[in-house]
């Protein structure tokens, strides 16, 4: 088999998004600015002609894994400035009513299975947790921000110690946008 002399891969930029390289990669829209540092010298990132270039010489494996791991950041920036993320969750439960409230960089589960002590889920970065009834939703310019904070939620109400078939109370994802 042989070996490419160049990886190249290429990002479009789409209008009303600024993207600048120097050192760092950042990203600015309307809806904010993300910034990223890609330390990895066997691959170089510019702007040419309104896309990104993502290119590694001589590429061995690892530095393929890792080009198409940070065109794929580089994707999801500037998704989030143009679109953003949104997680859509539900409140399930059986046995006792949660309640569940939003605050500061903090959210707390207060009665899970009647428990007397509230569960606490860490809100990442700039994502921003609204509870309406029985449905939260978690959004934000950051995927990782928004999808680290849907995971703390869904971890705050693990169950330990007793039947997953019979407890199913928690909260839970129901889609992505």
């Amino acid at each position: 088999m042989a070996q490419l002399a160049i990886l190249r891969e290429e990002i479009p930029i789409p209008e009303g998004i600024d993207v600048t390289v120097d050192g760092a990669v950042t990203v600015k829209g309307s809806k904010g600015q993300l910034s990223r540092n890609f330390n990895n010298r066997n691959i170089k990132i510019t702007v040419e002609d309104g896309n990104v270039v993502v290119e590694a010489r001589f590429p061995k494996k690892k530095d393929k894994a890792m080009l198409g791991t940070i065109r794929s950041h580089i994707n999801n920036m500037i998704v989030g400035l143009t679109d953003g993320f949104t997680y859509n969750m539900k409140i399930v439960y059986a046995h006792f009513p949660m309640a569940v409230k939003a605050a500061g960089d903090k959210v707390t589960i207060e009665n899970f299975l009647g428990e007397r002590h509230p569960r606490t889920a860490k809100i990442v970065g700039d994502a921003k947790v609204q509870i309406k009834g029985e449905e939260v939703t978690v959004s934000g310019i950051n995927k990782e921000d928004v999808g680290q904070t849907m995971a703390n939620l869904e971890q705050a109400t693990k169950i330990k110690g007793r039947d997953p078939r019979v407890f199913q109370d928690g909260i839970y994802l129901i889609s992505k946008e």
